[in-house]
């Protein structure tokens, strides 16, 4: 039996540990084996395949002694939202009763932000109210503490495209600018948006330009997954056979949080033995809770770009979006259309493109369950 510090092993958000942490092996080793040699990496991956569970569990497996910081910038809109954030997540990961988090503390203090404790967590939140020179000055003079230290330093930056929305001007430039000259930091940029991300580390007019590693983050092997999904049920006392685990992993397109929240249901459903009803029962649910908000698609987007985005659903993966056969199996207008609608599906996030092994370009639906929905494929 497993140590139950979950009462459920299939959490949908967050990072809870290893023993619910499926694989991931080679990009840990490669994470932590660019850290060791001193080199920033870059992951981009489509949205909810595990790139935040990565970046946490490679960080819980630093080198002795080393420090990882952890940061989300999505929430902030400025120059000035990534500093409170930088600030809090330092102080967070530090204890403040450690030697080292006494001199954490003691440092951040001295740049006189207001502290306060989060209501909920009683984590602790440093937020400044100061001018834009002094902003900078300060991200610095973080950055410059941490780097003086006698151990390394691994910061990692999720959702680092939103940088590029801040108001203030070249912020990239800025940033890349204060952060080359660090030695005993390292950096973990990841990105939901792929587009944006590749441009920021691979343009060659970009600040950022060849400044690190890259690793593209994949869906996982579905056998592994399958295996995985197995021990764990097998672990709290529960049973899952092969060819049902696997038949689950494949309707959610072996992509992480959706086979993790479908499992999810199985399992706390499950009093023994899961079963075909069970998790046909739990897909179908899953479908009817998020039927208002897949309806609510139609007024956000035009006639053409519904019709559409039903098209790519159905297709699954569409390698060639202008072919004649697509056109015409779905009544799809002109060429010219479908490539504004298709670009302006891409905007919303709704749909996105990737490459398979073959170098190939497709695009897809993001929304699993909406793909499944459009498909008409109840269970």
């Amino acid at each position: 039996m497993a140590n139950k510090s979950l009462q459920n092993p299939f959490p949908a958000i967050g990072y809870h540990g290893a023993e619910y942490f499926c694989n991931r092996k080679d990009e840990t080793l490669q994470l932590i084996r660019n850290m060791e040699n001193g080199s920033s990496t870059t992951i981009i991956a489509i949205r909810r395949i595990g790139k935040t569970g990565l970046i946490l569990h490679s960080l819980s497996h630093l080198p002795k002694g080393w420090k990882g910081i952890y940061i989300d910038i999505l929430p902030t809109e400025n120059l000035n939202g990534f500093l409170n954030t930088l600030a809090s997540s330092i102080i967070q990961a530090v204890p403040q009763k450690s030697s080292f988090g006494k001199k954490v503390w003691n440092f951040i203090q001295s740049l006189r932000p207001v502290i306060s404790f989060d209501s909920l967590t009683g984590m602790p939140q440093a937020s400044f109210n100061i001018s834009p020179k002094e902003i900078e000055l300060n991200i610095k003079s973080l950055l410059q503490f941490l780097d003086a230290q006698d151990f390394k330093t691994v910061i990692a930056i999720d959702e680092f495209q939103q940088i590029l929305s801040y108001p203030e001007k070249n912020t990239d430039s800025w940033l890349r600018g204060t952060i080359q000259h660090l030695k005993n930091v390292v950096f973990i940029f990841s990105g939901s948006q792929q587009h944006i991300m590749t441009e920021m580390f691979t343009s060659p007019s970009r600040p950022f330009f060849r400044s690190t590693q890259f690793i593209k983050l994949e869906k996982i092997d579905e056998l592994t997954y399958t295996n995985f999904a197995i021990k764990l049920f097998d672990r709290y006392g529960k049973q899952i056979d092969n060819e049902l685990a696997h038949t689950i992993i494949q309707w959610c397109s072996c992509h992480t949080y959706y086979v993790q929240l479908l499992f999810n249901r199985v399992f706390s459903a499950t009093k023994k033995l899961a079963t075909k009803e069970i998790w046909h029962q739990q897909a179908n649910l899953l479908l009817k809770e998020q039927e208002a908000i897949f309806i609510s698609y139609r007024s956000l987007l035009t006639s053409s770009q519904w019709k559409l985005l039903k098209a790519i659903a159905s297709e699954g993966n569409l390698y060639s979006p202008t072919s004649k056969d697509f056109i015409s199996k779905y009544q799809l207008g002109s060429s010219a259309a479908l490539l504004r609608s298709l670009t302006s599906l891409r905007k919303y996030e709704l749909v996105y493109s990737d490459f398979d092994s073959q170098g190939k370009t497709y695009y897809c639906v993001y929304d699993v369950l909406f793909q499944q929905w459009c498909m008409g494929k109840r269970v």
